[in-house]
């Protein structure tokens, strides 16, 4: 028992002096950047499975 309250005092006490916590600037600056990436990244991954879907639908509508 412990050794698992040194554990989370150790946690504790790296959380609160040795992480560098970003701004609020910062944070909204990150969080916006990623928005903007998964934005991009989805209307790139919906286009491709548009011109995935109509491709075979033309091709099978061949037959």
């Amino acid at each position: 028992m412990g050794k698992l309250t040194k554990f989370f005092n150790d946690t504790v006490e790296e959380m609160r002096n040795k992480v560098s916590w970003p701004t609020y600037a910062e944070l909204q600056k990150s969080s916006i950047l990623v928005l903007v990436g998964s934005v991009v990244f989805a209307v790139i991954v919906g286009a491709m499975d548009f011109v995935y879907d109509s491709t075979l639908e033309w091709f099978y509508n061949q037959f």
